[in-house]
Formats: C-alpha cells, structure tokens, sequence
C-alpha cells in the first residue's frame, strides 16, 4: 500500500464561497438548505437548493428515498464537498458527499490534501484511503531507507519516508501542478528508485548469466568461408565487424545474449546466418524465430538461397503448415537432420523436440513476451546447457536506453547500409494532393514499377478520421481501372494474406492498398514508391520502418507522407524530420524524445519493464541519474543491491538469459 500512489489529489483543506466557485472544480461549500424538490423528466431527480451569503448552488440526486428528502428541510445547514459543473440554471454538484446539521457545522477540515487512488472491483477508493492511511501509521516507520544518506545528499533526493508522507498526504499549500505531473521532488525520489532498482535487476541477470554453460562454437568457421563468396553482395565494414563480435560471443562457455540492431536495409540477417553457420559446423542446430509468417517465410526464402548452396538442409515450421509436413518437419527437428529451422511462434510448442539447440535467434524481439523467449531457450536446455542468443532489432536502441534498460544484453550496431542504396525521397504533403498523387502512380506503374499505400486503419472509425484502407482500395481501384490495386490487411486469414503479398511480390499486382502489417519483413525490390496515409497519428520509428519497404532495388525510391491539415507543431517537426533524415538511430533518438521509450521497449511484454511508479516516457530525464546511483551503489553498498530488487521487483530471476 506505501507504494500504491494516489493518481489526483483533491482540496478539502478550505471552504469555498457558492458565488466564487468555477465550473469543474472539486470543492467544500457551506450553506443552508432554500428548498428541496423532485423533478419529473426523463429521469427522476431530487434538487436541492443550497446558498450561503454569496450565491446559490443546486445539488442534484438521481438515486434518494423518502426519509432523505425529508432530511433536506427548509433552513438547515448543510456542508458538502463536490465537482461543481453547469446545470441548467445554475452551478450544480451532482451527489456529492454531504452531511446536514441543525446549527453552522464547525469549519474543522483537513490538514492535508485528500488523496484519490486507483480502485479496483469490489474495493472502492475509500477503502483504499483507509488503508493507505493505516499503512502510513503502521508501516511507514519501520520501512528501511536502502539508498544511503550519502548518496541521497550527493543526488539531492529527499530522504524516502518523507517523499512517501508527502506523495499520500501532501500540505495544503503544495505545487499541485508539480505533483500531478510526477515533476515534484518526492515523486521523482520514488520514480528514480524504482528504476534503479530495475536497471540493478537486469545487471544481476547479467551475472547469473555469466555463471550458466553454453555449448562453445569454435572460430574455424568453414562454411562461412564457402558462402561468403556466394552471396553475390559485398559485405559491410560494419556487418564485418558485428559478425566478429558474434562469433567471439559464441565461441565461449557463457550464453551470449546480444541484440543485432541495425537500421531497415542494413543487412542485419546475413550477420544471422554467419552465427547460425558457426552453430551448425560445431553440430549444432539453430533456430530463427519471427512474429508474423510473412516475416518468417521471407526468411526461410534468405536462409535456404544460402545454406542450400553448402548443403545445409533448412526446415520451416509454422503453426498454419498441413498435418503431414508438419509431422515431417518435426521428425527432422528432433533427429537433427534439420539443421538450421526458421518458423514463428509454433517454435516453442510442447510438440516441438530439438536434438540439439546451440542457438536462437529472435527477429523483432518486441514483438515476443518475455515467456514465449524463455520457452524457446528451454528447448535446448539439455546435458546442463542453455543455448546462446542472438537478438535482431530493426528498431534501433538510443544508447543512453539500451545502458539502462539493456544492462543484460550486449548491443551490436550495424551502422553503416550496404553500398550503392541510395536514400529514399521523403516529400510530406496535405491530402488535398490526392489527385496528383494518383497520376504519379499511374506514371510509376507505366514505367513497370509497383507502389505501396499504406493506411492505418482498416475501416471507418468515428474517434480517429483516417481514411480507411478498403475505402482507399475502391476509390483507387475506380481512378485507375487500368491497374491491378490489391487490399492486405491484419483481419485477413492467413492464407489469404500471404497469397495477396506473393502476387504483389511476383508483380502480379501493381499496387498494395496495405495497413501497417508490411511494416516488417516484406521484400519486394520493385516497390519504388510508397505512400502513407495519416503519417501525423504514426510513430517516427513506425513510419521510417514504413519507408523502409521500398528502396530495396537500384532504383530512386520515394515516400510520401499524407496528413490531414491543419498539422499542429509537433506533427510538423516530426514529420519534416523525417523528410531531412534517414538515419534510424537519428529518428529513434527523436521519437524516444517525443514519445518516450514505451513501445521502442515493447514494455506491455518485455516483463521487468513494468514499472508501479516510474514511467519511462515522462521520466527519461532520471536516466543519467539511475546509472550513476546504481554504479555507487554496486560499488560502496553491494548489501543494499539484493533489498531494493525484492521491494520493487517481484520473481524476476525467471527471466535470467532471456
């Protein structure tokens, strides 16, 4: 309950004059009762007038019974506390918390501000008040301080207790504003602990991990070295690099867990297949995990184009494969005739047996709970072994977030694209441009070239105005009768879905009216222009991952970003940054700053990013501050480490090595 912060606070701590009182606040008014009476409409309601010396306010009372109307007798006192809105007539509370006296009720109120706390089912937020308040005298005293004096001085922190007194019972005279926005010092104390106490938990991972075995892979790396000189692309200084730091990882007893992040187009599944192969020249199997088939089988395309060449069989599993292949692929799953296996989720089923697992690899990290990584690690825990890990990222880390919030992971960026891709022209335009827009695909397409739209909702909504993508297919099918526009969207089947991408892909179809389900993966070399539909409402890293899709062949690549005048400023500076850059880590860098790191860290999934009082995006300022705490803490007060883990995280020694 200490840790159970109020979400609002309200003012009982004054009384308010009727006549002063604005629409929308919570106040306490005192006044004697003019009359009380039931209004007959479309709804039964009790109406009592209240005034004091400066005007008149209406309580309104859906739900009442005889004896309470009778309470409200002419001429008595009555104090509530309550939300003044506007009535019909007049400034209205609409049941509010009362009670009526005979005489002038004693203008006794409270010392502090009231706090309002999330409640729950069945447990109300007085309940909780209650309890909050008992914890305060109970716990509160004896709750142990575990950032020493000292440091707290060196940070300017105020001492804990005194920042949990004044986060529950704040004074009268307190900068509400400050608190409600998490901006005060005490709560800004609580936040900054918590996520100290996070990054120390991801370094004791860190140390578990260093004391469990992998398999080791030796640096002899034959088959490497025969499908270097078949892949038919120069490799990067910087892919050369990542592939080296890879292979020293795996080359050792100690489970490597590294994330590959590199921006759309880097090269980031050939570093992949370099590990897989080292893997499988020791014996070993490796498997390639990705969220979305689309994403899977254009992985399976890449892996089997290569290792086929080196007579290395690749097998395919996914949860849609017939019964029949699928017993097939997992008889040579469990016989270790597949050597290298790519699939999605169906990876980590109970039927799923490997003979023996050296390493996984995860595409789009995110995108997975932590459970469902962990899953798959087990499938190669055997003879007292825990496989290595590779992670790739296309959603690139800022490094002031990857070293407090990825203290587990070694981070390896591929910063450099393959030579010879050109950057894809961004142009942002109103979509009052439309018709234009259509005669330049139609111009694009002639030239025997194919377009994306791309629209980020799949139908109608009244809350968001975006146009929709099966509306965007029609019309656009009406204005150019003479093209082939397919609709691929995240509702379709499957199948379904896969079979309109495989047209688009073998230039069946001219044009992709799509959602943002080919934000990842999809690979069509011919794809030269794109068009996104309300880039205001997307995310930086969504839209350049968007763009990312076209500018996979020799040709000048474009992008279009549409929005819906007028654009306010942040819109604006967003999006004409991502019309000057096309940098990934530039625009994760942006879009950490605008939106904080929430979704950049898939939290809803990522298990130990789920915080109680911090929250990454309003507090990312505290970063450098977490870091430094953390280091002296780990250094001058080791016995301090384990106790703020257990206060603020619960069973996180599960996900060790994920």
């Amino acid at each position: 309950m200490l840790f159970h912060l109020p979400i609002r606070y309200q003012d009982r701590t004054r009384i308010s004059a009727i006549g002063s009182i604005q629409p929308g606040s919570d106040v306490v008014i005192v006044g004697q009762i003019e009359v009380a009476d039931v209004q007959f409409g479309r709804r039964r309601s009790l109406l009592v007038k209240v005034s004091d010396t400066t005007g008149l306010i209406t309580l309104r009372f859906f739900h009442f019974n005889q004896s309470q109307q009778k309470a409200f007798a002419r001429g008595k006192w009555i104090k509530c506390f309550g939300e003044a809105r506007r009535g019909p007539r007049s400034l209205e509370m609409v049941h509010p918390e009362y009670r009526i006296t005979n005489e002038q009720p004693e203008t006794n109120l409270e010392t502090s501000l009231t706090p309002v706390y999330p409640a729950t089912e069945g447990v109300g937020p007085n309940v909780i008040r209650k309890l909050a308040a008992q914890s305060l005298t109970l716990a509160l005293p004896d709750l142990a301080e575990l950032i020493p004096p000292a440091v707290c001085e060196q940070f300017s922190l105020p001492p804990l207790k005194q920042a949990l007194q004044t986060a529950h019972t704040p004074p009268a005279d307190i900068d509400t504003a400050t608190l409600v926005a998490h901006k005060h010092p005490s709560l800004q104390r609580l936040a900054l602990e918590e996520m100290v106490a996070h990054h120390l938990a991801l370094f004791q991972l860190r140390q578990q991990r260093v004391t469990a075995v992998a398999p080791k892979f030796s640096l002899n790396r034959r088959s490497w070295e025969k499908l270097k000189p078949l892949l038919g692309f120069q490799l990067t200084n910087a892919q050369l690099r990542v592939i080296e730091e890879t292979a020293t990882d795996i080359s050792q007893a100690i489970p490597a867990l590294r994330m590959i992040q590199g921006d759309v187009g880097s090269g980031k599944t050939v570093v992949a297949a370099a590990a897989a192969l080292q893997a499988i020249d020791a014996g070993f199997q490796a498997a390639l995990m990705a969220p979305t088939e689309l994403l899977a089988e254009q992985h399976r395309k890449n892996f089997s184009g290569w290792f086929e060449k080196i007579g290395v069989q690749v097998e395919w599993l996914t949860g849609k494969l017939p019964a029949a292949e699928r017993r097939k692929a997992l008889a040579n799953i469990s016989n270790g005739s597949a050597q290298m296996v790519v699939g999605t989720h169906a990876l980590f089923q109970e039927q799923v047996d490997f003979a023996q697992l050296g390493l996984v690899i995860v595409d789009e990290q995110h995108r997975f709970g932590v459970d469902q990584r962990l899953a798959l690690r087990n499938k190669g825990n055997k003879k007292n072994q825990v496989p290595h890990q590779l992670i790739m990222s296309a959603t690139p880390i800022p490094r002031s977030l990857a070293m407090v919030f990825y203290a587990d992971l070694d981070v390896s960026s591929i910063d450099e694209l393959p030579p010879g891709r050109k950057a894809v022209n961004t142009v942002v335009l109103p979509d009052t441009r439309r018709e234009d827009i259509v005669e330049r695909i139609r111009h694009v397409c002639a030239e025997g070239q194919q377009v994306y739209w791309v629209c980020p909702l799949i139908e109608e909504s009244d809350t968001l105005q975006a146009q929709a993508a099966t509306d965007t297919w029609g019309s656009l099918e009406q204005a150019l009768p003479e093209l082939n526009v397919a609709l691929v969207h995240g509702k379709m089947k499957g199948k379904e879905k896969d079979s309109v991408m495989q047209k688009f892909r073998d230039a069946k179809s001219n044009v992709l009216v799509a959602t943002t389900v080919i934000e990842v993966g999809v690979d069509v070399p011919n794809a030269n222009l794109m068009i996104i539909e309300n880039a205001e409402r997307l995310g930086l890293a969504q839209l350049h991952q968007l763009r990312g899709r076209v500018g996979r062949g020799a040709e000048q690549a474009n992008c279009v970003l549409l929005y819906k005048p007028p654009l306010g400023r942040l819109a604006k500076d967003r999006l004409a940054l991502l019309r000057d850059s096309n940098d990934g880590f530039e625009i994760a860098q942006k879009d950490l700053e605008h939106r904080g790191p929430g979704e950049m860290l898939g939290t809803r999934q990522t298990g130990l990013q789920q915080m109680r009082i911090a929250d990454l995006g309003r507090d990312i300022g505290l970063l450098p501050k977490v870091e430094q705490i953390a280091e002296q803490l780990k250094q001058h007060h080791p016995e301090s480490v384990p106790l703020l883990i257990q206060r603020w995280i619960r069973q996180n020694d599960i996900y060790a090595n994920v």
